[in-house]
């Protein structure tokens, strides 16, 4: 197998400390806030990655929590009105009956009562299985497919093997934060990739400063694109590898709505020649298969790539319980759950973009994913104007029990997921018609 080259005689931490000291994507430091006396003895403890002296004082409010604050609201100030919930970002249907049967089997075996550490090779073998099957992908279970507990975790702890206080890694905006935050953990900074409309919701590679490609540790991508919907090309992958190889850098692409592809058969990452050269794909079993909570999903890719990950795994977790791993590789046995699951979102989706078209919004099917993501309104004919998509996304909820999720990293936009709970296609149509006749008594400006 072909090895991939990683230099490790690169002064890294070094070249960033003397090249952009004052980066504005460094981690800053807020102003040290003085200790009272009703803060515990142990306030001045806390260390510098999750706000020192200061944690626990900041009163700056998430986004997901102001949406919860204000669902709260709409739900006590108007009763009589149905909260049409398109901010959920996770599915809606239980895992399949036939996973939840093999649970049941597997839960009382007591030959799955004990650590699973970094895996059984039974889920190895599946999730390999499931690579060649549909990306023609050809992978050795033993050392190139590692389980995770979720994918999110696999996102925090490949920054472990790579990043060094000064070393940088490229991430896309808007997406999700998870390998950032354990980059700036381990002393690096990040370096965001805006995703614009005007360029096709991909990252500009050839704009990323030279000073910034020397100091980049890690590339972090996710294709199909949450929250933007975009899938990739292969003509962009290539790109890519070649970016990757040029600057020497690790690619770790998050394929968590890799199934729920609609414009394409699904693509993987790892089938464009070279990509195992220089990188991991993260794969998840929650959107495609429905197991929301069950937290299971593997990576794979260079095997070097892979054994470090599972040696960071190894002094983090004790795996995930052998029954939930049994189950798991049964259901990546059966293609016929991905497929129904996508069909149920693609069939979503496209009643939703009728719906919001009939409203004045100018969206179209997302490429992939169960997110619609789409400019957002810049006011009310005869009302507010809306110098954000959040101050948008407030108004909608607070004014017509409609919540989405806004997004204004590059450009202002809202995302609308269609995980909403419906029990059925009358119930998914009885949703629009609501949509439909709440957002046309106002006249939104775009």
């Amino acid at each position: 197998m072909t090895r991939c080259h990683f230099s490790p005689c690169r002064s890294r931490g070094t070249l960033v400390a003397c090249a952009f000291p004052k980066h504005p994507l460094q981690p800053q430091h807020a102003p040290t806030i003085m200790p009272d006396s009703s803060d515990p003895y142990f306030q001045t403890l806390f260390a510098e990655r999750i706000g020192g002296a200061n944690y626990g004082k900041g009163t700056e409010i998430y986004k997901f929590e102001k949406i919860k604050r204000a669902k709260r609201k709409a739900l006590a100030d108007h009763p009589e009105r149905a909260l049409l919930d398109f901010g959920i970002g996770e599915n809606d249907s239980m895992a399949p009956e036939s996973v939840r049967q093999v649970m049941a089997r597997e839960i009382n075996r007591p030959e799955n009562r004990g650590y699973a550490d970094n895996g059984i090779l039974e889920f190895k073998e599946a999730a390999a299985a499931f690579m060649q099957r549909n990306f023609g992908v050809k992978l050795d279970p033993a050392t190139e497919v590692n389980h995770s507990i979720g994918s999110k975790p696999a996102l925090a702890m490949l920054p472990a093997a790579f990043i060094n206080p000064g070393d940088v890694t490229l991430m896309t905006v808007p997406g999700y934060p998870v390998a950032g935050t354990h980059t700036k953990y381990y002393g690096g900074s990040v370096y965001r990739l805006p995703l614009t409309a005007e360029n096709g919701f991909f990252p500009d590679l050839d704009a990323i400063p030279a000073d910034i490609c020397r100091a980049a540790k890690l590339l972090v991508l996710c294709y199909p694109n949450s929250p933007t919907g975009r899938t990739a090309t292969l003509e962009f992958y290539r790109r890519v590898i070649e970016f990757a190889k040029r600057h020497e850098i690790v690619v770790v692409q998050d394929a968590a709505h890799i199934m729920l592809s609609f414009d394409a058969a699904p693509l993987s990452f790892l089938s464009v020649p070279g990509a195992r050269d220089v990188g991991v794909e993260v794969h998840s079993m929650s959107k495609g298969f429905d197991m929301i909570g069950w937290r299971m999903g593997w990576v794979c890719g260079h095997e070097r790539i892979v054994r470090a990950m599972s040696d960071v795994k190894d002094n983090t977790d004790s795996g995930q319980f052998i029954a939930i791993q049994k189950s798991a590789a049964a259901a990546l046995a059966d293609d016929d759950i991905p497929r129904r699951i996508r069909e149920k979102y693609r069939r979503r989706l496209t009643k939703l973009v009728a719906t919001l078209k009939r409203c004045g919004f100018d969206c179209a099917m997302p490429g992939g994913t169960y997110f619609l993501y789409t400019r957002s309104p810049r006011g009310v004919a005869g009302g507010p104007r809306f110098e954000t998509a959040e101050a948008a996304s407030q108004y909608l909820i607070t004014e017509k029990s409609i919540c989405t999720v806004p997004w204004d990293d590059a450009g202002a936009f809202l995302r609308l997921s269609v995980t909403y709970e419906a029990a059925d296609e009358a119930a998914e149509d009885a949703l629009m018609r609501a949509t439909e006749e709440r957002l046309s008594a106002i006249k939104l400006e775009f």
